[in-house]
């Protein structure tokens, strides 16, 4: 029985130890991609999360074609269910400008979440952010994007705007 319980225990430690690999490829994915020349908008959302859906319903999929210069970054975090089918519902991930992903961490309990990406707190879903050539420029990390404000943060972010 001892034997068994050591194996499970080693099995789960190994899964584990796996999610974790998949999380720190997937953070220096992003950060690889922030840090490209450019402007990048990363966006954590969730399938569960209300606000997240309505965002995907009210636009992301014209708003990313209408900026084809900027990269976006989807990273459906503290769900357990797969990002995909619902990002293709509402017609995104054809684009080349688009890439998602799913964050092998699903738990949504303090302590046990993604609390952390790229050194940033992450607090809540939908949270995006702005980043050009590796710097965060804006951060909206409670609740749904509007996406005039969005197009404004963009418009802000060309180079020359932060550099003086």
């Amino acid at each position: 029985m001892k034997i068994l319980l050591r194996f499970v225990a080693t099995m789960l430690a190994a899964g584990v130890l796996r999610a974790a690999d998949d999380a720190a490829v997937i953070e220096q994915q992003v950060a690889d991609a922030v840090k490209s020349p450019g402007i990048t908008v990363v966006h954590f959302w969730a399938t569960w999360c209300p606000n997240c859906v309505a965002e995907l319903a009210e636009g992301w999929r014209p708003f990313v074609e209408k900026n084809a210069g900027v990269n976006f970054v989807f990273i459906k975090s503290w769900d357990e269910k797969p990002g995909a089918p619902v990002l293709t519902k509402y017609g995104l991930g054809p684009q080349k400008n688009f890439v998602a992903y799913d964050h092998p961490n699903p738990s949504r309990r303090d302590g046990e979440k993604l609390e952390r990406f790229l050194g940033f707190p992450m607090m809540w879903v939908p949270t995006t952010w702005v980043f050009r050539n590796g710097r965060q420029r804006y951060a909206m990390n409670y609740g749904q994007v509007r996406f005039s404000i969005l197009q404004q943060m963009i418009d802000d972010a060309p180079a020359g705007k932060w550099d003086k």
